[in-house]
Formats: structure tokens, sequence, C-alpha cells
């Protein structure tokens, strides 16, 4: 398995560790009583639950060299693209927006990389060797 599969699933585990993560603190301040009357910690939790723990599940799928974890990170990873610019812009969240950046477009970079590529395709038979004198 390339480094670059092992990239990708780090930086899409610590994505979906973060996401469950923040499912789990809105249970516990929705259980304890905290103001919920602009948004519903329990409906927010159960959202960031599913969608996190689909790609939590890529990020281990990638880690352990399953090749169907990288559809599910890379549709996560352009979902997360305009979350990562409105933190920049709207939410005047620089630093936030900048972290979301650089882990999206590093995680992108990982599961689009020439690597990553041939070795999702080695279930698909037998690659032809690569001429030395193309460009």
């Amino acid at each position: 398995m390339p480094s670059t599969v092992r990239v990708a699933g780090v930086l899409v585990t610590l994505e979906g560790l973060i996401g469950v993560g923040t499912a789990i603190v809105l249970i516990v301040r929705a259980a304890t009583g905290h103001d919920q009357s602009v948004a519903s910690g329990i409906g927010t939790a159960i959202w960031f639950g599913v969608l996190f723990g689909g790609v939590l599940a890529a990020g281990i799928g990638l880690l352990r060299g399953k090749r169907w974890g990288r559809a599910i990170a890379v549709i996560a990873q352009v979902l997360m693209l305009p979350v990562a610019w409105s933190l920049l812009t709207d939410s005047h969240q620089p630093l936030w927006g900048t972290l979301l950046a650089v882990v999206v477009l590093g995680a992108l970079g990982a599961l689009f990389a020439p690597a990553t590529s041939r070795f999702m395709a080695l279930d698909y038979g037998e690659l032809p060797e690569e001429d030395p004198h193309r460009n």
C-alpha cells in the first residue's frame, strides 16, 4: 500500500474522529440542559454522528488498504471545501478555515496522487507497463 493512501487514511480518520467527538459533545450538552433554542443539540449530534461516522469508517478503511474508503473520503473532502471557505470569509474564523483547508487539500492531494490511483486500479486487473519513452 502506498504511503499516499496511508496519509489520506490518517487525515480522513482525524476528520472523522473530530466530527464524531463533536457529536458526543453535543449530546452531553443537550443531556446536561444547555440552551437549545438556537439549534437542536440532539438533531445536530445525530447529523454529525451519521456523516462523520461514515468519514471515520472511510479513513479506517483506507488505513487498512480498503479501496471503498476512497470514494467516501473524496466526497467528504469536496463537501468540506465550502465549509473551509465559509470559515475563512463569512464566519471570520481564519485560523479554523486555514486548518481545515490544509487538511482537506492535503487529503485530496493524497487521494488523487498517482500512486494512490495506481493502487486503487489494482482491483480492475493488471496495469500495463509504463513506457519510459512516453511523456
